[in-house]
């Protein structure tokens, strides 16, 4: 429930139990209900009103002779010691001559000289407030008299000021029940107009940023699994030890995100059945055996790393590996000391995947060394089955090192961040990063070396600074519509719930990163402002109910089948524990110019007497549409309301109404319906690579595309480069075959209109795209410097003959020398470098008019 008449701490929401209390909203008239007789002095006269707060029924309690004098119930033999519970009460007094607020009690009396207050509320004179309380009665106390009843303050001599202290007043909807905690977020925990967090109906951390087809899908830490609010609503610290699950939002505007539910990765109902915790995720996709996988990296605990993989960003997800990828016994990966968990995946141009690794690493030793150099996270090659791993890990010596790395690619550098340590004890290197902060390297190759030097600065300090809640922290950085976003976690809405101190509660948090001209990056503040939508929400289609911009109150849940926006491969979930006076919402709605004519909503009524008000801009603002939840109860159905040409881009509040204190209805999806059928197909624009264009095998194209439809808005987009599944970015040329090659950019609205985009282009090679990529292979550590050099003496004897101009077969001869080059057990080379320059030096034989030899 959210908000009451009167000022009231807050418990947390339980469960609905049986309630203890008899006729506790007086529909029965005194039934259950006496004056207390506590003492022979506690004396009042009970009697029905119809005055009541809810039904037709309250008490009126008048004539009282003391503080204690009001209305009784015996709960002798139904309570039990030890056990917690939930007590509500309404009150309501109106003598004019009684002071302007009244506090009033809910007491409970176990005989004798034994009274417990369980429950109270200071409220205004001729209103309604609510009492309410959670209370355990403690394990030796008695319970063979047990009796509740609602009172005034104590005082000594009430009489010499009856009208403060024994006025008449009215009590309905009197509640005790056994308590049970939920994990339902009543607070309001992001303002509208805030970004940051992302969510405020669930917790996430170690967020790991993965795009697909114009979407971002972030996957993190579930806190919420270990979140377990008690009687005070605080729940107890996070220790991680139970988390199991990967929490899965994704959005394609960066304010709008989709709750797609947890990943059961590990334990007895995980996918990987041997782990026993999943935490800090990184996700990738490449193509394998000609299909596109889906691979999840977790951490089980401190002491390894796992992989499961799925179908689609959403899954379904399999174990194709049957064991965990790094232990203990992965060669280079372990030095004793330091954690084997934070995978950080990454896929280079060329194809080939590297994982980042560890952290940790205090001996123990206090040493300036220990703390500022702890050598406790690795890099390690990976199969090309993205499950398996080549060759041994190598060190990465990031100053004041202790988790999370992360590695991106810009502009040919590649960027290694982590989180830096607290310090080992041991004195702190000042030329280094601050303690507990974002810091980054960055070098010429995925392997690095990642030494010292490559040190370049902070991108982020610690949460602390910015939201006074401090913690560890953990980062990731995407690309999306041409601009870098960096992710990271902060304890917000943890604070947001409790007012002040923390549990380690995270919550993820989205910023755009941006670079100096020297590609040193820019230090990211933390803001509760986060980003602006990269692109408004299209209306006229399905939306899934648990797309959310701001929202309170709600919580969501994984029901059977899939989901009708995501399709069959992806879960559907719902909007649940749905009370009168929560609301979400949708930002930036684009209506266009022709407007909404209808809103569906697919519902399950749990009571009768639910609604659902649409609002514009604003939670509060007038009401444009209701939808009656008037269908049978416990069944789906869909429900319609008119709308009058909604036009424009708006805020869109969904606020549920209904009777009080009880679960109204569940949520399933959205759908705007126009004023005209759409008819236009999207329009697609491609980026980074000229139709008919000619390319030199020795560079790279970055490539991009994107799609826009001004009426029901782009439902898919997705591209293939010759047949096969491709994303946006960076392609590396060589790794094409020479020739003719077709990029396919599809984009289908939800009106079904398709619009199929072809740029066809051409890789050639030359005696300088071969040089180029002689250098390209030595930075790129494919080759060692003596076999680059070895290389380039063998070429330069075909750019000889070639100047000469005297007989092509001097060149082609040259040419095959340089094979046999190429070939020479003495060029030390990965398999690709000697593919590649064969196969572009046979190019040339062919090109001056020769028969390669084999």
């Amino acid at each position: 429930m959210l908000g009451t008449l009167s000022t009231v701490t807050a418990s947390p929401v339980q469960a609905a139990g049986p309630d203890l209390i008899v006729n506790g909203g007086f529909e029965s008239g005194l039934t259950g209900w006496f004056p207390n007789n506590g003492n022979a002095t506690d004396t009042a006269t009970l009697t029905p009103t119809t005055d009541a707060y809810s039904g037709s029924a309250a008490v009126a309690v008048t004539q009282r002779t003391t503080t204690g004098s009001g209305p009784m119930q015996d709960l002798s033999g139904k309570v039990q010691a030890g056990k917690t519970y939930s007590v509500t009460a309404r009150v309501k007094y109106e003598n004019p001559n009684s002071p302007a607020t009244k506090q009033f009690f809910v007491t409970m009396h176990y005989g004798g000289g034994t009274y417990t207050n369980l429950g109270t509320v200071t409220t205004p004179r001729g209103q309604w407030g609510l009492i309410q309380g959670t209370f355990t009665i403690p394990a030796a106390q008695s319970v063979a008299t047990a009796r509740i009843f609602v009172e005034t303050p104590w005082t000594q001599t009430p009489s010499t000021a009856p009208d403060t202290h024994l006025m008449d007043f009215k009590v309905d909807d009197v509640t005790l029940r056994e308590f049970t905690p939920s994990t339902t977020i009543e607070v309001l925990g992001k303002n509208p107009g805030e970004g940051n967090p992302l969510i405020s109906h669930k917790f996430g951390a170690d967020g790991n940023a993965f795009v697909h087809d114009g979407r971002v899908y972030l996957y993190m830490t579930n806190d919420t699994q270990v979140y377990n609010p008690g009687p005070n609503g605080i729940s107890p610290t996070n220790t991680y030890g139970g988390i199991n699950t990967i929490t899965v939002i994704s959005s394609d505007d960066l304010v709008n995100w989709v709750d797609h539910g947890e990943i059961p990765v590990a334990g007895p109902n995980g996918v990987a059945k041997y782990a026993s915790q999943s935490w800090a995720p990184a996700m990738e996709s490449k193509i394998v055996d000609g299909k596109e996988k889906f691979f999840l990296y977790f951490a089980n605990n401190g002491a390894a790393t796992g992989v499961i993989v799925g179908d689609s960003p959403l899954g379904p997800w399999r174990d194709e590996r049957g064991s965990l990828l790094i232990t203990g016994a992965t060669p280079g990966a372990s030095n004793g000391v330091n954690w084997l968990f934070d995978p950080g995946v990454f896929i280079d141009d060329d194809g080939q995947a590297y994982l980042y690794f560890g952290g940790g690493g205090d001996d123990g030793s206090r040493s300036y060394e220990n703390t500022n150099h702890p050598k406790s996270t690795r890099v390690i090659r990976l199969g090309d089955d993205m499950t398996s791993t080549v060759g041994s890990a190598e060190v990465i010596d990031g100053p004041l090192m202790f988790e999370a790395g992360h590695v991106f690619k810009r502009e040919g550098k590649y960027y290694y961040s982590y989180s830096s340590n607290f310090g080992f004890g041991g004195p702190i290197d000042p030329a280094g990063p601050p303690t507990g902060a974002i810091a980054y390297m960055v070098a010429d190759n995925p392997m690095g070396p990642w030494t010292a030097d490559k040190y370049k600065g902070v991108i982020f300090r610690n949460p602390g600074n910015f939201f006074g809640a401090g913690g560890n922290n953990h980062q990731s950085v995407f690309q999306l519509g041409g601009d870098y976003y960096f992710t990271y976690h902060a304890q917000t809405l943890n604070r947001r719930i409790t007012g002040g101190a923390t549990q380690g509660f995270r919550s993820p948090h989205i910023a755009k990163l941006e670079f100096n001209q020297d590609g040193t990056v820019k230090e990211v503040l933390g803001t509760y402002d986060g980003v602006e939508n990269i692109r408004d929400l299209a209306p006229y289609r399905v939306i899934e109910a648990e797309t959310i911009a701001w929202q309170q109150g709600i919580a969501t849940k994984k029901v059977e089948g899939s989901s009708a926006e995501f399709g069959d491969r992806a879960p559907n979930l719902v909007l649940h524990d749905v009370d009168n006076g929560d609301w979400t919402s949708l930002a930036s709605v684009d209506f266009g110019e022709k407007g909404a004519t209808a809103l569906t909503a697919k519902v399950k009524p749990l009571v009768a007497g639910g609604r659902i008000d649409v609002r514009l801009d604003d939670r509060t603002a007038p009401v444009v549409a209701t939808i009656p939840v008037d269908a049978p109860l416990n069944a789906w159905a869909e429900l319609t309301a008119e709308l009058d040409g909604l036009t424009g881009v708006h805020d869109v509040y969904f606020t549920y109404a209904g009777p009080a204190d009880a679960d109204l209805f569940e949520v399933d999806s959205w759908a705007f319906e126009s004023k005209a059928e759409d008819e236009t197909a999207p329009a697609v624009e491609v980026s980074g690579v000229e139709d008919g264009g000619e390319y030199g095998d020795s560079g790279d194209l970055t490539v991009g595309w994107t799609a826009e439809d001004t009426e029901s808005g782009v439902a898919t987009i997705s591209a293939t480069l010759d047949g096969q599944p491709v994303q946006p970015g960076a392609i590396t040329l060589y790794t094409l075959a020479l020739g003719e090659h077709e990029l396919v950019v599809t984009a289908v609205d939800h009106a079904g209109n398709e619009t199929v985009k072809t740029v066809g282009f051409t890789i050639t090679t030359s005696v300088e795209d071969v040089s180029a990529l002689i250098d390209r292979f030595a930075a790129e550590d494919k080759t060692n410097a003596s076999s680059a050099v070895r290389l380039h003496k063998a070429l330069d004897r075909v750019i000889a003959a070639i100047a000469e101009e005297k007989d092509d077969k001097n060149v082609i001869k040259a040419i095959e020398k340089f094979k046999s080059g190429v070939k020479d057990h003495r060029v030390e080379a990965d398999e690709i470098v000697r593919t590649t320059l064969l196969r572009d030096a046979d190019a040339l034989i062919v090109a001056y008019g020769g028969t390669p030899r084999t």
